[in-house]
């Protein structure tokens, strides 16, 4: 079955996003080869995700923020148009990693000049995140579980949060997310810039 060309084309959120990732190396002077070296990811893998070839994943997302001094929310925000002061539910940019069960949802409406921020996680059964670092050191986090189990493993200690639960941290290494049960989790993640 031939593919139609609504169905080839990159989503108009990737070409933002791409675009804006090429516009922050170039800020910066760096070569496709030192972004590799600075994030540990393949020239190949970064000069895609910038030219919307593919949709990047949550970790490649961290490991270019964690470069580039941002939150994903900032960055993700900067593909946007106007900040605004409302943002209706139904207008709420979502964001989905589909290797690995992840849907985001930006609840806050997008400010750059703001510290903190609020999203929408879910995560599918089974589904497991790992982050190598945060996006920003000392990155202040507040995790509230609104439905099912979660698993998140911070500075080598596992926390177990269930329905109503709330964590509250500082990252400063490596990051897990965890579906801990049989049913999706939804939470709120609350970040603080430090």
């Amino acid at each position: 079955m031939k593919q139609t060309e609504a169905e080839t084309a990159p989503d108009p959120v990737d070409t933002r996003l791409g675009a804006r990732l090429a516009e922050l190396r170039a800020e910066r002077g760096w070569s496709l080869g030192e972004l590799a070296d600075r994030t540990g990811v393949s020239k190949s893998t970064l000069s895609r995700a910038e030219r919307a070839e593919t949709s990047p994943t949550a970790s490649l997302l961290n490991r270019l923020c964690a470069v580039y001094g941002r939150t994903m929310s900032q960055l993700l925000s900067e593909v946007e148009t106007e900040p605004v002061l409302l943002v209706r539910a139904a207008e709420q940019p979502v964001w989905e990693d589909r290797a690995s069960g992840f849907v985001r949802r930006s609840v806050s409406p997008p400010h750059s000049g703001l510290r903190g921020e609020l999203v929408e996680g879910r995560l599918a059964p089974g589904s497991d995140i790992a982050y190598d670092r945060p996006p920003v050191p000392g990155l202040e986090q507040h995790i509230w579980v609104l439905e099912g189990a979660l698993a998140l493993t911070a500075q080598d200690v596992e926390h177990r949060l269930d329905t109503g639960d709330c964590l509250r941290l500082r990252v400063w290494g490596p990051t897990r997310f965890r579906c801990a049960g049989p049913e999706p989790v939804r939470y709120v993640l609350a970040v603080v810039l430090p």
